[in-house]
């Protein structure tokens, strides 16, 4: 059985499965609870997306982390190790955690919508394309409040860390949007932009579940390294869906980045290697990619996408992705063996196959 939002997701321990679901199915609740507004029109806005869906990656990170930490915790003092059956639950601290990351990376999203001048997201119109830049640029920030004031619940040490993970996300959009400086490898570019906007607030989704159950220094930043290494090995996983998904069974538009004039790690690739004179489908790609325009026409969109499924630089992406999932996974060698472990080791068997 696949973990929810996550298709393909193997777990060894069925009782952990059940725990881990319940845990998430917690957090949906608790989050449509802190979205309420005594305003009925925020409340609509602020579950627009909420109600549309989504992976729950962040949380499920949150959820493991904390029950690897717990094991570790345990392995230390001589305590007994966290089962799945023993009707425990998660500890409702890491529950609030997994909500106010899952808030803050929703937040994100109705501002990401504004900047890109997106349509849609999952599947529904986005939320400035149903009300307009304003309402969602608001929207934002009402969760963004929410998140800061469950985690002023949890402490000032939790507090300053959701905070500064805010700070790098913003840094990340920001570099994203201006672009690499004159002489900087676009490709080195990039994946500081991955490990920023979207590795960061994995991170501390490891950090958190790990510090708010009392692991020690070691264990939260093991985890927090794991977490950051998952998550950009997650945007990579991503971006190759993007190219390689027939969109039937992934649920995105594929070549969605090509139509935009996006580049992602398997074009920079391409950009980057020397063109062989005898090669003339990399000839062609390139010519596509550097026509000029920010995007592509429909039947050039389709050649492109084409070419890109093909190219030897769409393999040296996977190889990427795969060392990205590799050193994630080593980091959890020393931690304890728990079924909260093997599911997170799952996490990067899942990220690499599910691109195909």
């Amino acid at each position: 059985m696949a973990a929810p939002g996550l298709g393909g997701m193997t777990w060894d321990d069925p009782s952990y499965e059940k725990q881990v679901r319940r845990g998430l199915a917690d957090v949906e609740r608790l989050l449509l609870d802190v979205v309420q507004s005594e305003y009925p029109f925020v409340t609509e806005t602020s579950r627009h997306l909420l109600n549309a869906g989504g992976k729950r990656f962040r949380p499920l990170v949150v959820l493991l982390a904390a029950h690897v930490a717990q094991a570790a915790v345990a392995a230390t003092t001589g305590g007994r190790p966290p089962a799945a059956d023993d009707g425990a639950g998660v500890p409702p601290e890491v529950l609030q955690a997994a909500v106010a990351i899952e808030l803050t990376h929703l937040s994100t999203l109705y501002h990401d919508d504004v900047m890109d001048e997106a349509l849609r997201r999952r599947g529904a119109p986005s939320a400035n394309a149903r009300w307009d830049n304003t309402i969602a640029i608001l929207t934002g920030d009402f969760l963004f409040a929410r998140a800061s004031e469950i985690t002023a619940d949890l402490g000032t040490e939790a507090t300053r860390i959701l905070a500064r993970t805010i700070a790098v996300l913003c840094e990340g959009q920001i570099r994203e949007t201006v672009g690499p400086a004159d002489g900087q490898d676009p490709i080195e570019h990039h994946l500081r932009v991955l490990a920023e906007k979207t590795g960061s607030l994995i991170a501390t989704s490891g950090r958190l579940g790990a510090l708010l159950v009392g692991a020690d220094t070691d264990t939260v930043d093991r985890l927090t390294a794991f977490a950051d290494r998952i998550g950009v090995a997650f945007q990579i996983s991503d971006d190759l869906l993007d190219i390689t998904s027939s969109g039937d069974d992934s649920g995105k538009t594929p070549g969605t980045d090509l139509r935009e004039g996006i580049r992602t790690l398997p074009v920079l690739y391409l950009l980057a290697s020397p063109a062989a004179d005898d090669d003339a489908d990399a000839a062609r790609l390139r010519e596509l990619l550097l026509g000029g325009s920010p995007g592509l026409a429909a039947a050039e969109h389709a050649e492109a996408l084409a070419l890109l499924r093909r190219s030897p630089a769409l393999e040296r992406a996977r190889g990427a992705l795969q060392t990205w999932a590799d050193e994630a996974r080593d980091l959890l060698a020393p931690l304890p063996a728990c079924s909260g472990r093997a599911a997170l080791e799952a996490l990067c068997e899942l990220v690499v196959t599910r691109t195909g």
